[in-house]
């Protein structure tokens, strides 16, 4: 089964998060068809996470075509997220990030076990 295009995926996930209630929003738009997806979680509190697409071999690609995040950093600060998410530009120019304000922590992402 085909992945979802980035750019549907990540419209769907915000209006699923807008939905709910989860203030989010598209910080950086990548490439539409397969750019990578960053999502960074600021809690409010001083503090934040950051997931990340997981490798393929925690992915099973038999089963569907959803796309499934890692944490990258959990309980970080947004200083800290802010620098991966620069070496993450560095590395690929065409990821996508969308930022989430939640005191909760609230993702709404499928996570790779």
């Amino acid at each position: 089964m085909a992945r979802l295009r980035s750019d549907f995926w990540v419209s769907a996930h915000l209006r699923r998060l807008g939905i709910e209630g989860i203030a989010a929003v598209q910080r950086r738009r990548g490439s539409p068809e397969a750019g990578a997806i960053f999502v960074k979680v600021d809690r409010l509190d001083g503090s934040a996470d950051l997931y990340g697409p997981a490798p393929q071999s925690l992915v099973d690609t038999e089963s569907d075509g959803d796309r499934r995040f890692v944490a990258l950093l959990s309980e970080a600060t947004p200083a800290d997220v802010e620098v991966r998410l620069g070496k993450e530009l560095r590395f690929d120019d065409d990821l996508w990030i969308v930022e989430i304000d939640d005191r909760a922590g609230r993702h709404r992402l499928d996570l790779a076990e």
